[in-house]
């Protein structure tokens, strides 16, 4: 099965390269199951429904969020019949949508998304751990689910981190989301699970986090507010992870991705080499004289 992560998509510039490029991502690499971390994509903060719709139609299968989940009200409403869109599983009960779900692949497999927030330096929800551990006990991996995808939105490495071993061998990929920043880090840990550290912004590169450097630099220069944060609007890079499983649902090759913008170009070359390899088989196949 093969695996795409997108992060975090900001503002307008992040859309537009979701718009553009996925469709074709999708069709080149012969994708099972695409996720886009949605949560930044209205104005660098929040999601409506029209941008989700957006999302869903360019090609990705769920998007999740984080702590700007509900930055935008009406998602407040809109989450409840959206079940592709999914919000961080550790918000308390009775919290609108749902922070997990199980869908159906491009390949028919079923594929479940965790959507969780850490807590260090950040809004303090219930425990992630015990939440993941509820979900993945509930559907776990190979007998309830041929797939396994946590998005850990969370501010610090090291709880990232830390979760991906907790999951290792009972997910087939823990991704981080939220510093906006891509790490080097993506590796499959001891007990076959793909782990990345941030997949990094879809976003414009030329900016403070995503967004126009002015107002940033500003409060950290002068310690006052003044505008509103507003999202660079140049060229973004997409950015992500690219991953693929065995028959298990545990991972065989791990890739990040980085598309346009100003950020060092990366894709996954194993698609592309076992896929001209499978075009070279059939070629000599169909031209291979009869007996």
């Amino acid at each position: 099965m093969r695996l795409l992560f997108i992060g975090d998509v900001v503002g307008r510039a992040g859309r537009k390269a979701i718009q553009e490029r996925l469709p074709e991502l999708r069709r080149r690499w012969a994708l099972d199951f695409i996720v886009v971390n949605g949560e930044n994509a209205a104005g660098g903060f929040g999601i409506t429904e029209a941008i989700c719709d957006e999302i869903l139609a360019a090609g990705a299968d769920c998007v999740t969020t984080g702590n700007h989940v509900f930055d935008q009200r009406e998602a407040l409403v809109f989450i409840e019949r959206q079940p592709r869109l999914l919000r961080p599983v550790n918000y308390p009960p009775g919290t609108p949508g749902r922070g997990a779900n199980l869908y159906t692949a491009e390949n028919g497999r079923q594929v479940l998304v965790v959507n969780v927030q850490g807590r260090v330096f950040m809004d303090a929800l219930d425990d992630p751990f015990a939440a993941i551990e509820r979900e993945v006990g509930a559907c776990p991996l190979g007998m309830a689910c041929d797939a396994l995808i946590v998005d850990i939105h969370a501010e610090t490495s090291s709880e990232k981190m830390a979760m991906g071993h907790f999951v290792d061998g009972r997910a087939s990929l823990v991704v981080g989301t939220h510093t906006h920043v891509p790490t080097a880090d993506g590796q499959i840990l001891p007990h076959g699970t793909a782990y990345m550290t941030d997949a990094g912004m879809t976003g414009d590169y030329d900016s403070v986090i995503g967004m126009e450097k002015e107002e940033p630099l500003r409060r950290f220069t002068r310690k006052t507010p003044g505008a509103r944060f507003e999202p660079a609007q140049g060229e973004a890079t997409l950015c992500g992870v690219a991953v693929e499983l065995s028959a298990d649902g545990l991972a065989r090759r791990i890739a990040p991705v980085r598309i346009g913008g100003r950020l060092a170009q990366a894709e996954p070359d194993f698609w592309q080499e076992e896929d001209e390899a499978r075009a070279g088989r059939l070629v000599e196949a169909i031209g291979a004289p009869r007996r």
